[in-house]
């Protein structure tokens, strides 16, 4: 018994060291909102998707803070990144404009790839900057569904 109690306790205080604290910076900028929209790549408004490298800007209520720009990025996969710039708070300069496979902020013109979500034009320096906050995108079907 006494044997038994000791490996408990000896598994136990191996399970609380293995354990690590998640070192994942989160973006101090933008809120974490939750929220699940579908999209139905039969109809026109979304048909771009169809083809890799056409973005698609979703605005609206309920679609992420500043609304979602997905891409088609090749073999069925799909990547959906927030429109609001990662890098300040969001304000009236701060919703991306899409050119290309391309994102820009024209606060203070940071550019970031829709392919991979990466600020391209990253400044030099000691100060940090975040690339694109990304959201789940899951191809059903014909239906892509965006959430986070």
């Amino acid at each position: 018994m006494k044997g038994l109690r000791k490996s408990f306790l000896l598994m136990g205080l191996l399970m609380s060291l293995g354990c690590t604290q998640d070192t994942v910076n989160r973006n101090p900028y933008l809120p974490e909102l939750g929220f699940r929209y579908d999209l139905n790549l039969n109809l026109p408004l979304y048909s771009p998707l169809n083809t890799t490298g056409n973005p698609v800007y979703l605005s609206g209520a309920g679609v992420g803070i500043r609304g979602v720009v997905v891409m088609n990025t090749g073999f069925d996969v799909y990547r959906a990144f927030e429109a609001s710039c990662p890098n300040h708070p969001p304000n009236s300069c701060s919703t991306m404009e899409v050119d290309g496979q391309v994102a820009r902020c024209s606060c203070e013109d940071y550019e970031y790839s829709l392919f991979t979500g990466q600020l391209l034009n990253r400044p030099s320096g000691e100060a940090r900057y975040y690339d694109m906050l990304e959201y789940r995108a899951v191809r059903t079907g014909s239906v892509l569904t965006l959430s986070n």
